[in-house]
Protein backbone atom coordinates (compact mmCIF):
# COMPACT_ATOMS: atom_id res chain seq x y z
CA UNK A 1 0.00 0.00 0.00
CA UNK A 2 1.83 3.10 -1.24
CA UNK A 3 1.43 6.03 1.08
CA UNK A 4 1.80 9.38 -0.66
CA UNK A 5 2.36 11.55 2.38
CA UNK A 6 0.55 12.26 5.64
CA UNK A 7 -2.84 11.68 4.01
CA UNK A 8 -4.50 8.89 2.07
CA UNK A 9 -2.83 6.00 0.29
CA UNK A 10 -3.15 5.15 -3.37
CA UNK A 11 -5.29 2.16 -2.43
CA UNK A 12 -7.65 4.42 -0.49
CA UNK A 13 -7.86 6.85 -3.40
CA UNK A 14 -8.68 4.04 -5.84
CA UNK A 15 -11.29 2.59 -3.50
CA UNK A 16 -13.11 5.89 -3.18
CA UNK A 17 -12.97 6.52 -6.94
CA UNK A 18 -14.44 3.06 -7.57
CA UNK A 19 -17.25 3.67 -5.10
CA UNK A 20 -18.27 6.91 -6.80
CA UNK A 21 -17.90 5.95 -10.48
CA UNK A 22 -19.12 2.36 -10.14
CA UNK A 23 -19.59 0.48 -13.41
CA UNK A 24 -18.74 3.58 -15.45
CA UNK A 25 -15.09 3.37 -14.30
CA UNK A 26 -12.72 2.22 -17.04
CA UNK A 27 -9.34 2.52 -15.32
CA UNK A 28 -7.28 4.27 -12.67
CA UNK A 29 -3.68 4.72 -13.79
CA UNK A 30 -0.55 5.87 -11.98
CA UNK A 31 1.95 7.47 -14.35
CA UNK A 32 5.32 9.24 -14.25
CA UNK A 33 8.26 8.53 -11.95
CA UNK A 34 6.20 6.82 -9.26
CA UNK A 35 4.88 4.32 -11.81
CA UNK A 36 8.36 3.25 -12.89
CA UNK A 37 9.98 2.92 -9.48
CA UNK A 38 11.92 6.20 -9.70
CA UNK A 39 10.01 8.04 -6.98
CA UNK A 40 11.85 9.80 -4.17
CA UNK A 41 10.05 9.43 -0.84
CA UNK A 42 8.52 12.76 0.15
CA UNK A 43 9.60 14.49 -3.06
CA UNK A 44 8.05 12.71 -6.07
CA UNK A 45 4.60 13.42 -7.44
CA UNK A 46 1.97 10.68 -7.57
CA UNK A 47 0.28 11.44 -10.88
CA UNK A 48 -3.06 9.67 -11.28
CA UNK A 49 -5.39 9.50 -14.29
CA UNK A 50 -8.99 8.29 -14.12
CA UNK A 51 -10.87 7.07 -17.19
CA UNK A 52 -14.63 6.63 -17.06
CA UNK A 53 -17.30 6.03 -19.66
CA UNK A 54 -19.03 9.20 -18.45
CA UNK A 55 -18.24 12.00 -16.01
CA UNK A 56 -21.47 13.47 -14.72
CA UNK A 57 -21.40 16.44 -12.36
CA UNK A 58 -22.95 14.52 -9.43
CA UNK A 59 -20.05 12.04 -9.52
CA UNK A 60 -17.48 14.83 -9.75
CA UNK A 61 -19.07 16.63 -6.81
CA UNK A 62 -19.18 13.40 -4.81
CA UNK A 63 -15.40 13.15 -5.14
CA UNK A 64 -14.83 16.65 -3.76
CA UNK A 65 -13.73 15.63 -0.27
CA UNK A 66 -11.56 12.82 -1.67
CA UNK A 67 -9.77 15.11 -4.09
CA UNK A 68 -9.23 17.80 -1.46
CA UNK A 69 -7.68 15.23 0.89
CA UNK A 70 -5.51 13.92 -1.95
CA UNK A 71 -4.14 17.36 -2.78
CA UNK A 72 -3.75 18.33 0.88
CA UNK A 73 -1.43 15.32 1.16
CA UNK A 74 0.85 17.07 -1.34
CA UNK A 75 -0.26 15.31 -4.54
CA UNK A 76 -1.11 16.84 -7.93
CA UNK A 77 -4.79 17.02 -8.92
CA UNK A 78 -6.17 13.80 -10.37
CA UNK A 79 -6.67 13.90 -14.15
CA UNK A 80 -10.20 12.73 -15.11
CA UNK A 81 -11.10 11.91 -18.72
CA UNK A 82 -13.85 10.02 -20.43
CA UNK A 83 -12.69 6.98 -22.37
CA UNK A 84 -13.67 8.72 -25.60
CA UNK A 85 -11.57 11.77 -24.67
CA UNK A 86 -8.59 9.53 -23.88
CA UNK A 87 -8.78 7.92 -27.32
CA UNK A 88 -9.12 11.28 -29.11
CA UNK A 89 -6.65 13.58 -27.35
CA UNK A 90 -3.16 12.26 -28.13
CA UNK A 91 -2.77 14.92 -30.80
CA UNK A 92 -3.32 17.82 -28.39
CA UNK A 93 -1.46 16.39 -25.36
CA UNK A 94 1.35 14.41 -27.03
CA UNK A 95 3.95 15.10 -24.33
CA UNK A 96 1.69 13.84 -21.58
CA UNK A 97 0.54 10.85 -23.62
CA UNK A 98 4.11 9.87 -24.46
CA UNK A 99 5.00 9.93 -20.77
CA UNK A 100 1.90 7.94 -19.81
CA UNK A 101 2.39 5.34 -22.54
CA UNK A 102 6.02 4.75 -21.55
CA UNK A 103 5.67 4.95 -17.77
CA UNK A 104 2.39 3.85 -16.27
CA UNK A 105 0.90 1.30 -13.89
CA UNK A 106 -2.77 0.35 -14.01
CA UNK A 107 -4.16 0.42 -10.46
CA UNK A 108 -7.58 -0.91 -11.44
CA UNK A 109 -9.45 -1.66 -14.66
CA UNK A 110 -8.01 -1.70 -18.17
CA UNK A 111 -6.23 1.15 -19.97
CA UNK A 112 -7.29 1.16 -23.66
CA UNK A 113 -4.15 1.37 -25.79
CA UNK A 114 -5.33 0.22 -29.22
CA UNK A 115 -5.21 3.12 -31.64
CA UNK A 116 -3.59 5.48 -29.10
CA UNK A 117 -0.27 6.81 -30.39
CA UNK A 118 1.81 9.99 -30.50
CA UNK A 119 2.79 11.58 -33.81
CA UNK A 120 6.16 13.33 -34.05
CA UNK A 121 4.66 16.45 -35.67
CA UNK A 122 2.22 16.90 -32.78
CA UNK A 123 4.96 16.27 -30.25
CA UNK A 124 7.37 18.77 -31.82
CA UNK A 125 4.78 21.54 -31.80
CA UNK A 126 3.82 21.01 -28.15
CA UNK A 127 7.42 20.64 -26.96
CA UNK A 128 8.37 23.98 -28.51
CA UNK A 129 5.26 25.65 -27.10
CA UNK A 130 5.80 24.21 -23.60
CA UNK A 131 9.51 25.05 -23.57
CA UNK A 132 8.84 28.67 -24.57
CA UNK A 133 6.05 28.93 -22.02
CA UNK A 134 8.30 27.51 -19.32
CA UNK A 135 11.05 29.99 -20.19
CA UNK A 136 8.62 32.88 -19.85
CA UNK A 137 7.38 31.57 -16.48
CA UNK A 138 10.95 31.15 -15.28
CA UNK A 139 11.73 34.76 -16.16
CA UNK A 140 8.66 35.90 -14.25
CA UNK A 141 9.70 33.70 -11.34
CA UNK A 142 13.15 35.28 -11.30
CA UNK A 143 11.60 38.74 -11.13
CA UNK A 144 9.28 37.74 -8.29
CA UNK A 145 12.06 36.02 -6.35
CA UNK A 146 14.40 39.00 -6.67
CA UNK A 147 17.42 38.42 -4.45
CA UNK A 148 15.57 36.19 -1.96
CA UNK A 149 17.63 32.98 -1.93
CA UNK A 150 14.82 30.86 -0.50
CA UNK A 151 12.39 31.99 -3.19
CA UNK A 152 15.07 31.25 -5.78
CA UNK A 153 15.49 27.73 -4.33
CA UNK A 154 11.72 27.22 -4.48
CA UNK A 155 11.70 28.27 -8.13
CA UNK A 156 14.35 25.70 -8.96
CA UNK A 157 12.79 22.98 -6.83
CA UNK A 158 9.28 23.43 -8.17
CA UNK A 159 10.17 23.74 -11.86
CA UNK A 160 12.57 20.86 -12.45
CA UNK A 161 9.93 18.10 -12.71
CA UNK A 162 8.17 19.91 -15.55
CA UNK A 163 11.47 20.53 -17.28
CA UNK A 164 12.28 16.82 -17.14
CA UNK A 165 9.01 16.09 -18.95
CA UNK A 166 10.10 18.54 -21.65
CA UNK A 167 13.60 17.05 -21.78
CA UNK A 168 12.24 13.53 -22.24
CA UNK A 169 10.04 14.79 -25.08
CA UNK A 170 13.09 16.33 -26.79
CA UNK A 171 14.74 12.90 -26.84
CA UNK A 172 11.59 11.29 -28.21
CA UNK A 173 11.63 13.75 -31.14
CA UNK A 174 14.69 11.89 -32.44
CA UNK A 175 13.09 8.52 -31.89
CA UNK A 176 14.85 7.75 -28.61
CA UNK A 177 13.34 6.12 -25.55
CA UNK A 178 14.41 8.43 -22.69
CA UNK A 179 16.41 6.89 -19.84
CA UNK A 180 14.55 6.45 -16.57
CA UNK A 181 17.32 8.16 -14.63
CA UNK A 182 16.85 11.94 -14.45
CA UNK A 183 20.59 12.66 -14.52
CA UNK A 184 20.99 10.67 -17.74
CA UNK A 185 18.08 12.55 -19.31
CA UNK A 186 19.64 15.90 -18.39
CA UNK A 187 23.05 14.88 -19.73
CA UNK A 188 21.61 13.60 -23.01
CA UNK A 189 19.52 16.71 -23.72
CA UNK A 190 22.22 19.19 -22.67
CA UNK A 191 24.73 17.47 -24.98
CA UNK A 192 22.27 17.50 -27.87
CA UNK A 193 21.18 21.12 -27.44
CA UNK A 194 24.48 22.61 -26.27
CA UNK A 195 23.88 23.90 -22.74
CA UNK A 196 25.47 23.28 -19.34
CA UNK A 197 23.80 20.35 -17.53
CA UNK A 198 25.08 21.34 -14.08
CA UNK A 199 22.28 23.78 -13.11
CA UNK A 200 19.67 21.11 -13.87
CA UNK A 201 21.58 18.38 -12.05
CA UNK A 202 21.77 20.68 -9.03
CA UNK A 203 18.06 21.53 -9.25
CA UNK A 204 17.19 17.82 -9.41
CA UNK A 205 19.37 17.21 -6.36
CA UNK A 206 17.67 20.12 -4.58
CA UNK A 207 14.30 18.49 -5.23
CA UNK A 208 15.65 15.27 -3.71
CA UNK A 209 16.44 17.20 -0.55
CA UNK A 210 20.12 17.97 -1.08
CA UNK A 211 21.10 21.32 0.43
CA UNK A 212 22.21 24.18 -1.82
CA UNK A 213 24.38 26.94 -0.35
CA UNK A 214 22.99 30.48 -0.58
CA UNK A 215 26.15 31.70 -2.33
CA UNK A 216 25.52 29.23 -5.19
CA UNK A 217 21.82 29.84 -5.79
CA UNK A 218 21.98 32.96 -7.95
CA UNK A 219 24.64 31.64 -10.33
CA UNK A 220 22.80 28.34 -10.59
CA UNK A 221 19.53 30.07 -11.48
CA UNK A 222 21.31 32.16 -14.13
CA UNK A 223 22.62 29.00 -15.80
CA UNK A 224 19.23 27.37 -15.47
CA UNK A 225 17.47 30.14 -17.41
CA UNK A 226 20.30 30.34 -19.95
CA UNK A 227 19.96 26.63 -20.66
CA UNK A 228 16.24 26.98 -21.30
CA UNK A 229 16.93 29.86 -23.68
CA UNK A 230 19.29 27.61 -25.63
CA UNK A 231 16.75 24.78 -25.64
CA UNK A 232 14.05 27.05 -27.09
CA UNK A 233 16.41 28.11 -29.89
CA UNK A 234 17.26 24.46 -30.60
CA UNK A 235 13.59 23.53 -30.87
CA UNK A 236 12.82 26.53 -33.07
CA UNK A 237 15.54 25.36 -35.47
CA UNK A 238 13.75 22.01 -35.83
CA UNK A 239 11.02 23.65 -37.93
CA UNK A 240 12.80 22.79 -41.13
CA UNK A 241 13.73 19.24 -40.11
Amino acid sequence: MARTGKGMTLDELVQQIRQVHGNALQAVVLYGSAASGEEIAGHSDFNVMVLAESLALPQLRALGQTMRAWQEAGNPPVLELTTLEWRASADIFPMEYADILERHRVLTGVLPLDGVSVRRADLRLQVEQEAMGKLLRLRRGVMVAGTDAERQRDLLRQSVSTLLVIFRAVLRLDGEVPPKDAQQVIDAVSTRCGFDPEPYQQAAALRRGVALATKDVEALLEGYVAGMTTLVRYLDALDGR
